[in-house]
Order: structure tokens, then sequence, then C-alpha cells
């Protein structure tokens, strides 16, 4: 299984400490994906993510809900589960702008739309061709989950972007990267294949 290590802030947080995750990939499509770079630390307290991404043509989602707004736009996504039976997991997926869908699931797709991430932070920006979303979350909240095991240095998460664009007829052209290859015939997310393990180090 694919693994990423965390490393630990110590101190003032700082993005050069953090493993460097580049291998993105379309796997549902033949093209060269663009630049996705993802980070992450930890410290005592949080999981700290950050986000870096090339676009080209950004997608931003309209709607009257903030669910509707996300699904509609570019964005990327974090999935964390106790277990590879999905029973549950729990997502959170952020838009360029600021727009966040946080859920529980079930294997398969039952979508909880009540949930609400506990202590969960989200910062964003857009320039230019480029957009971040960078946060953090309690490591209480991952524990309370169920994610990080009392004692435990690891955690199993997926890391995807949804990279749509804009089609000259009209209409967008909806577009799925990931950290690994799910290996399934259509684009899914939302099976045991797509998680990675993230190790707290340092």
């Amino acid at each position: 299984m694919k693994r990423y290590p965390v490393q630990a802030a110590r101190g003032a947080l700082d993005w050069s400490r953090a493993e460097l995750l580049t291998d993105f990939s379309f796997p549902w499509q033949a093209t060269p994906p663009p630049l996705t770079e993802f980070r992450a630390l930890w410290d005592d307290e949080r999981l700290h993510f950050r986000f870096e991404c090339v676009d080209e043509d950004l997608v931003l989602g309209a709607g009257a809900s903030v669910k509707e707004r996300v699904l509609g736009s570019d964005r990327v996504e974090l999935f964390f589960t106790p277990g590879l039976e999905l029973n549950p997991y729990f997502c959170v997926e952020m838009a360029p702008n600021g727009d966040v869908y946080g859920y529980r699931a079930k294997t398969y797709r039952q979508f909880d739309d009540d949930f609400a991430w506990q202590g969960l932070e989200v910062a964003h920006g857009i320039d230019g061709s480029r957009y971040t979303v960078s946060g953090s979350m309690p490591l209480a909240t991952l524990r309370a989950l169920g994610v990080l095991k009392a004692g435990a240095r690891e955690l199993l998460v997926g890391v995807y972007r949804a990279e749509f664009s804009h089609e000259p007829a009209g209409g967008v052209h909806f577009g799925w990267m990931s950290w690994l290859d799910p290996r399934t015939q259509t684009p899914d997310f939302h099976v045991p294949s797509s998680f990675g393990v993230f190790e707290l180090v340092g």
C-alpha cells in the first residue's frame, strides 16, 4: 500500500519540512495531469495539509447550497477511514473559493450530510492560474472518529483532485485525479483501493 510520511512540524508551521507529494494522475483518461503539490505536517494537536494546484481553466460551481457549489467546482479532497471496509469513512471536499463540503459515508456511497467536521480549519487563495487550499484538523477529532487509533502513528487517507474544464461547445468536462490508481473501470474514489497510509514521523 502506498505510504506518505507526515513530518512533525516542530514549532512554527514550516512547509519546507513537509514531504512533497506530486505524483497525481488521471487514472481514467490519457491526459497529462496539471501540477498538483500536496504537503502535510503534524504537531501534538493537529494534522496540517496544503494543496497547491495549477489550473488554467478554473471552474467554480453555482447553486443555492455549499454542497451544490462544491460538487460543481474544481476542488481538492481528503478521505479518512478507520478501516478498508469503509464502514464508515469521512470526507472533506474543498473548492478554491473557500466552499467546503464535509460528510460521513458508508460503503457503498451512502452519504450522511448531517456530519460536521469538529475543529476543521480551511484557508484558500486564487492567484492567476494557481490556487491553494490549506487547513488543519484536530488529532482529537481523528481519534474520536476512530481514524487515528490510540497510540498509533498511521492512518488511512485518500488524496484527490477534481479537475474540471469548460468544453468548447458548452458544458463541463469532469476530470478525476488521485495520488494512486484505484484500478476501477470508471472514476471512483469511494473504494478501498483509493486509500493509502499517512505515517506520522519525526
